[in-house]
Parts: C-alpha cells; structure tokens; sequence
C-alpha cells in the first residue's frame, strides 16, 4: 500500500466516525445501565466476526452485493458501538483496553478495503481475533464492576451465540478459499460444539418467558438441522447455505439477547 493510499484510507475512517457524531451524542443523553453496556459489548464480539466474515465473502466473490453491504453496515455500527461504550465507561483499565480495540477497529477498517488476497484474509481473522479477545475481556470486567440481576449472565450466553454463528460461518468460508490449516478445522469444531452447549443451557433456563422460549425454539429447529453442514467444512460446497443460516440465527439470537436484557426490569 503506497503512503497516499494509506492516509486516504487514515482520512475515510476519520469522516466516518465524525459522521457518527450525532449518533454518539445522543447516546450520551442516555445513561447506559451495566447490563446495557454489556449488551454493547456483546454486540461487538458478534460484529468483530461478522467483519472478517463479509470480507472473506466478498473477497470469494460469493454472495458479494449481501457481504458488501453488511461489512459497511457492520462496520459504521462497531464504530458507534466502541465510542457509546467508551462515553460511558470510567475504569481506567477497560478503558486502555478499549484504546487497544479501537486501534484494531481502525486498522480492519483500513485492511477491508485492500484488495482481497490470502494474506490479507489472514491478517484479517487475526485483527478479528484480537477485536474478540478486546471485547471478550470488557464484557467479563463490567460484569464484575458492580452487582447487577443474573440476566446479565443469560445476556452474555445469548449475546455469543450471536457472535460464534457468525464465527462458524467466518471460519467454513476461509476454508472454501484455502486457508485450509488444523486451526481453521479445530476453531470451527468448538464453536459448533459451543454453540450447542449454550443452546441447551438457555433452553433449561427456568426465568424464560414465553416469547423467549418461542424464539429459541425456532432456532432449535434450524440448528437441528444445520449443524452438519458446518461440520462438514472440509467437503465445503455449502457457503451460500453456511452464509444465509448464520445471519438467520445470528438475528434470532439477537432478538433473543434484547429480550433477556428486559428480565432485569
């Protein structure tokens, strides 16, 4: 990347996130409650996936206007989800580790928009990695911060399963596209082995309303079924498929996530 190049992309985040401005200070208005910012966070965990996901997709030339679009979308909302969760937040050490998470967010912004190679894609799911670990801490260090309802626990469970259908689906089409490593197969593996001890454990849980229960039917009849399909990652064959379920269970688990966060109130 020539240096031109470099500080036009530097410019084009700066625009986007002076653009988000009036989003932020209305935000500010709001006080965030714990749970809410761990939503946040939660919510950021799924989006560092779903980041690298799209552009592995668009940069495969599979389901390219779909992963086009999001990755903009996905992109604009984990820049307005980091400055909500740094307006809000006082502790110093989540705070530095945020300063970390916004440094990533700044450099995938500027990676996604390189032409698509293989070593861009690993860079990429490397970036993606580091923007989980970041979020992934900051979820566990709010909910220590102070003494909130045991939803927040459930918010957290619901929230990832958001983020590990867009994880599976990141991970499978890495593989159609040659990034073909013991890793790839092994992360895959345990998401899905993950995602389905989650499922269990949300679908026990005795505080479930009706409407929740309803949902997380619907995606017990989905995963029933799509489950082996992401398992077979190395026939592959299946990215549309693999592309269009995660997204669907990804939405459900979201709706899921909102409505475990009202249990508190």
């Amino acid at each position: 990347m020539t240096k031109t190049n470099l500080i036009a992309k530097r410019i084009s985040f700066i625009i986007i996130a002076l653009l988000l401005t009036s989003d932020l200070s209305m935000a500010k208005d709001k006080k965030l409650s714990t749970l809410e910012l761990i939503n946040i966070a939660g919510q950021q965990r799924m989006l560092s996936q779903r980041i690298s996901k799209d552009y592995l997709y668009k940069g495969g030339n599979i389901a390219v206007s779909k992963a086009t679009r999001q990755l903009a979308q996905t992109l604009k909302s984990s820049i307005l989800s980091q400055q909500k969760l740094e307006s809000s937040i006082k502790d110093e050490k989540i705070l530095n580790l945020l300063e970390f998470v916004q440094m990533n967010n700044e450099d995938i912004i500027i990676k996604t928009k390189d032409k698509f190679t293989i070593d861009n894609a690993e860079y990429v799911l490397d970036l993606s990695e580091s923007m989980l670990e970041g979020n992934e801490y900051v979820m566990k260090a709010l909910k220590k911060s102070e003494k909130i309802g045991a939803s927040s626990t459930l918010v957290d469970i619901s929230s990832r399963q958001s983020m590990l259908a867009q994880r599976i689906s990141k991970y499978y089409i890495a593989y159609q596209l040659g990034i073909k490593d013991d890793n790839t197969i092994n992360q895959m593996n345990k998401a899905v082995g993950e995602f389905t001890k989650n499922h269990k454990i949300l679908l026990a849980n005795s505080s479930n309303t009706e409407e929740i229960n309803k949902k997380l039917q619907k995606v017990d009849r989905l995963w029933s079924v799509v489950y082996k399909f992401y398992l077979d990652i190395e026939a592959g064959g299946l990215p549309l498929i693999v592309f269009n379920t995660a997204d669907d269970i990804t939405k459900k688990m979201t709706q899921i996530t909102n409505l475990f966060s009202k249990l508190d109130k």
